[in-house]
């Protein structure tokens, strides 16, 4: 073989390092391991150390180093804005937190400060949470890229970790205080400014709650979550700033810090809740010793005016809730003291500032203010705020007889607001006659005075004139003399409604201490109540107890002889389904039982771990709730929290017919206490913490308990709640119980649809129907000719065959029964409902305006209001009041039916109820509304043009020809009434455009 290969030639060179390329590979030697101790040389050194996967007591050893730099004893301090701190803060956050979190933890377990906490300082500063934000926004913007495999990845065990490092962060009441002190530290006011606005930015910006929400939720998918995570909460997270910001005030002796607090509260306030914030600088600051209130007072200083403005309605707001909604006002001193208390709270955060007395005269004589929906108490703690200033008394005197009586404001502003600047009006009388009596005298010889006085008496609505005789009387009673001081000589004057009006003239206020009010134990309110809270635990339920044994033996003998071929053995029981189970131990023996006090009602409600229990509770609540409403005291004493305790009640355990068992109940409430529950009702509409659907729930309980108290509905539980022993037997009954009406309006409650956002479907149609039906038969009649040629005309024909359903025009419709109720559908229901509306029109809250107009509700509110103005009925004395607050408010809403069809429907189904009711009486509609009427006529033809519709039986349909029917119908009744009234509608015929 060698002779084959012969060497062509044969070169000789050096060798060169990249001989070292050719060797032979060798066996690599492992990796050096990292150093087993940390001697705390320098922070380069720590910044090794992290990156290289310490032990773990190499890296507790470097954690204490760092820690030692925040205590100051060394120059190193990794809160502060340098490189090598950045560097650090992103190891630690990125490396140390995925990987050793676990061991931390189970390290720190049963400690107050364990090792967690070590690491916990070293990353409280703004780079800090910064880091740990940008970590999360990362982590959660991988996760979105491959969701599919997120439960395969370790990406939802980082998150996890991650959430519970920033809720321990951010855990304490004083984490912000720390945080700005090691701002506060650098020294160099260049570093301070930027290091400042950043902090203000971080918690105030809401990243906080977004990125914690969604990564709570991919956490939960993942099942990565145990507990919950609060920083998700905005409510919890609202309440935790606030106390931090009554940590960080201290003695408010440091205007940088009072400064810094008041810039994070007035963002902090733009997140939501601002009622919850406000509520705990109240209780952190205001309610404490007098420091606590003096520092309140210079940290409101600090704010803008138009802040100011707002957390002054906030804190009035939360006064009357917390303090006063339990002041009925029927004995003037014997609430005093507690109004004294609350306007001590207001006297000193109105303090001597112009600003803020400024602001109260506007909230007391202001169009949208004086607490519309509330009790007098909290009028009464404002104007005793100013018992002692002469010149704003008297302010407020002048411009609430002023706008007492504009004719405008007489026709236009609610009814409730128009009673709260009455009561106001009357109380700052009675102090100017105090204060400076001639002052009193010459504005009552003004003609202020005089056209106040006699514009309301001109008013054709009722209250109006009501409100009118007794400002009157009562002004006159301090100035004049006894017989030469005014008096009506009328009956509604000698009421008791009336002399408590009159009666508070004479109420002299003063501020007070405030000890009363820091020891008072209120209940929770409606507007605090969550909309789906915590279930408690369950008791445990106790095993049943042995028999107890007695001193006796009992022997069984057993017979020898066999049985007895005679006797019959009994028969077998039926099955039972509770006992089908296989596993006797899993039988529950122990069933609660229905509940028969009002007590346990409320304790089986509360009790959410219990399936047996919810079930007993939901389908006992509507019977034993009527069952309870005229005996004793049971009902009435727990109205409003077997009401809250409803409304907030959620299908933990998606029990049949749910929905309607529940809106059973709360009608029940209603029914039971009407006059108090309506109201409480509607300020749990626009002030409760509730979803939409809970929202649509109490809309349609208001609606719906409205009717069967007007007599339109017979509840399917009302029979069944009556005591037997109230009953005649049915053999005597019928000798002294007439028959009921065949005419009488009325239908079972079970014909109603049972889910909250249809239960109002049916009497929409079914009024709507009523409406339309004469139209249409006139129409009939019309298109087929002369009466004079036709042996029976299509009316004629309609009203044999629906006798019901077509009423004649000349006689208005009367119901078998008298409506003698219809002054509290009034007052309670209806009332309450279209005043605060527009009272939260203008709130400072914007969240409770976007509630108000989401469409569904809002359609929602319009036909609950519709359907209230036709359950009181024509002969309702407050009738003129209600239609001209009702057509306002439609007419205001008309800007939100474009493009919603369903609005639209809503608004003109409300013209439908004013124009039904009011039939009777077109001609004073006309006088009283021309205006409105030519407005609506003109915007009906409008919506009538542009909506696009066929026949009923022909191509379109659905909701749009719905909509132009009921325009077609509210267009006629309007022109008839122009054309027929057009010489009293005259004049405003001229200045409409």
């Amino acid at each position: 073989m060698e002779d084959l290969l012969t060497p062509v030639s044969q070169t000789y060179r050096k060798s060169s390092q990249n001989d070292d390329l050719l060797e032979i590979s060798k066996s690599s030697t492992p990796a050096p391991v990292a150093k087993a101790e940390f001697h705390g040389s320098s922070p380069e050194e720590a910044l090794d150390v992290l990156k290289n996967q310490p032990s773990y007591d190499t890296l507790l050893s470097t954690l204490k180093y760092l820690q030692k730099g925040i205590q100051g004893k060394h120059a190193f301090d990794i809160r502060k804005p340098t490189p090598q701190g950045a560097q650090l803060v992103h190891v630690l956050v990125t490396e140390i937190v995925p990987n050793y979190w676990t061991v931390l933890r189970d390290a720190s377990t049963g400690q107050s400060k364990g090792d967690v906490h070590v690491l916990i300082t070293c990353l409280q500063s703004v780079t800090g949470v910064n880091a740990v934000l940008a970590y999360l926004r990362a982590l959660l913007k991988e996760a979105r890229s491959d969701p599919k495999s997120l439960k395969d990845s370790h990406i939802g065990f980082n998150l996890s970790f991650v959430l519970e490092l920033l809720s321990k962060l951010l855990h304490d009441d004083d984490d912000i205080r720390r945080i700005w002190g090691s701002i506060g530290s650098l020294g160099s006011h260049t570093q301070i400014r930027p290091m400042r606005q950043e902090l203000i930015s971080l918690f105030t910006s809401g990243k906080i709650v977004s990125l914690s929400a969604e990564a709570e939720d991919l956490c939960r998918q993942t099942d990565q979550l145990k507990g919950d995570v609060w920083l998700s909460n905005t409510k919890l997270y609202i309440d935790w700033l606030g106390r931090n910001v009554v940590q960080c005030v201290g003695s408010g002796e440091n205007e940088d810090d009072l400064k810094l607090c008041a810039e994070i509260s007035t963002r902090a306030m733009r997140l939501g809740n601002p009622e919850n914030f406000v509520n705990t600088l109240i209780t952190g600051l205001l309610l404490q010793d007098i420091g606590g209130q003096a520092v309140f007072h210079k940290l409101l200083g600090f704010f803008p005016p138009l802040e100011q403005r707002k957390i002054l309605s906030l804190i009035l707001k939360l006064l009357s809730d917390k303090y006063l909604d339990n002041v009925d006002g029927s004995s003037p001193t014997k609430d005093t003291p507690i109004i004294s208390a609350v306007a001590g709270a207001l006297k000193v955060v109105v303090g001597d500032d112009e600003t803020r007395k400024s602001h109260l005269v506007d909230w007391l004589t202001g169009g949208t203010g004086a607490g519309i929906g509330e009790g007098c108490g909290i009028r009464r703690a404002a104007i005793a705020v100013f018992s002692e200033d002469k010149e704003s008394m008297m302010a407020i005197l002048e411009r609430s007889l002023s706008q007492f009586g504009d004719k405008l404001y007489i026709r236009h502003a609610p009814l409730l607001q128009q009673e709260a600047h009455a009561q106001v009006l009357l109380l700052s009388a009675g102090y100017v006659n105090r204060l400076a009596p001639i002052k009193l005298t010459i504005l009552l010889r003004s003609s202020t005075y005089l056209n106040a006085v006699s514009n309301r008496i001109a008013a054709s609505q009722i209250r109006a004139r009501f409100l009118g005789m007794v400002v009157g009387e009562a002004l006159s009673g301090l100035v004049h003399g006894k017989e030469t001081k005014l008096d009506f000589k009328m009956d509604e004057m000698d009421t008791e409604e009336a002399r408590w009006y009159k009666s508070l003239v004479k109420i002299s206020d003063k501020p007070g201490r405030l000890d009363l009010l820091k020891g008072m134990v209120t209940l929770p309110k409606p507007a605090n109540a969550p909309k789906s809270g915590r279930p408690s635990k369950a008791a445990a339920q106790q095993p049943p107890k042995p028999p107890a044994q007695s001193g006796f033996i009992i022997e069984e003998v057993e017979d020898e002889e066999g049985e007895d071929p005679d006797l019959v053995p009994y028969a077998k029981p039926d099955s039972d389904a509770e006992d089908s189970d296989d596993d006797a131990t899993l039988i529950n023996r122990d069933k609660p039982k229905a509940p028969v006090y009002i007590r346990d009602l409320i304790a089986y409600f509360r009790d959410t771990e219990n399936y047996d229990k919810q079930k007993l509770a939901l389908t006992t609540a509507p019977t034993l709730i009527r069952r309870k409403a005229n005996y004793g005291t049971e009902v009435s004493s727990h109205a409003e929290e077997l009401a809250t305790l409803l409304v907030g009640l959620q299908d933990k355990y998606d029990l049949e017919d749910f929905d309607n068992l529940r809106l059973q109940g709360m009608i029940a409430v209603v029914v039971a206490q009407p006059k108090k529950m309506g109201q409480w009702f509607a300020k749990t509409f626009f002030d409760g913490d509730y979803s939409l659907s809970q929202r649509a729930s109490v809309l349609i309980t208001l609606g719906l308990s409205g009717r069967e108290i007007a007599g339109f509905e017979t509840s399917e539980y009302a029979s069944a709640a009556q005591f037997p022993s109230k009953a005649l037997p049915a053999k005597v009954e019928k000798h002294y119980v007439a028959s009921s009406s065949p005419n009488r309006l009325e239908s079972s409650a079970a014909s109603l649809k049972p889910l909250p956002p249809n239960a109002l479907d049916s009497l929409t149609q079914s009024l709507s129907q009523t409406f339309l039906a004469p139209l249409a038969a006139e129409a009939a009649d019309a298109a087929t000719g002369p009466d004079a040629l036709k042996l029976s005309s299509f009316t004629s024909r309609l009203k044999s065959q629906y006798p019901d359903a077509v009423k004649s025009k000349a006689k208005p419709r009367v119901r078998a029964i008298p409506n003698t109720t219809a002054s509290l559908i009034a007052s309670s229901f209806f009332f309450p409902l279209t005043s605060r509306f527009q009272a939260a029109m203008h709130s400072v809250s914007a969240t409770t305006r976007g509630i108000l107009f989401q469409p569904y509700l809002l359609t929602l509110y319009l036909k609950t209001l519709a359907i209230l103005l036709h359950a009181a009925g024509p002969s309702t004395l407050a009738l003129p009041q209600m239609t001209a607050e009702f057509w306002d408010l439609l007419l205001g809403v008309r800007g939100q039916c474009v493009g919603d069809l369903s609005i639209t429907q809503a608004v003109l189904f409300g013209l439908v109820a004013l124009l039904d009711v009011n039939e009777g009486d077109m001609r004073g509609l006309c006088e009283r509304h021309g205006r409105e009427v030519v407005e609506s006529s003109e915007w009906v033809n409008a919506v009538f043009s542009n909506t696009r519709g066929g026949d009923v039986s022909g191509e379109g349909g659905g909701e749009e020809n719905e909509v132009k029917m009921l325009a077609a119908g509210v267009l006629i009744r309007l022109r008839e009434a122009v054309d027929k009234y057009q010489a009293v509608l005259m004049g405003d015929l001229i200045g409409f455009t």
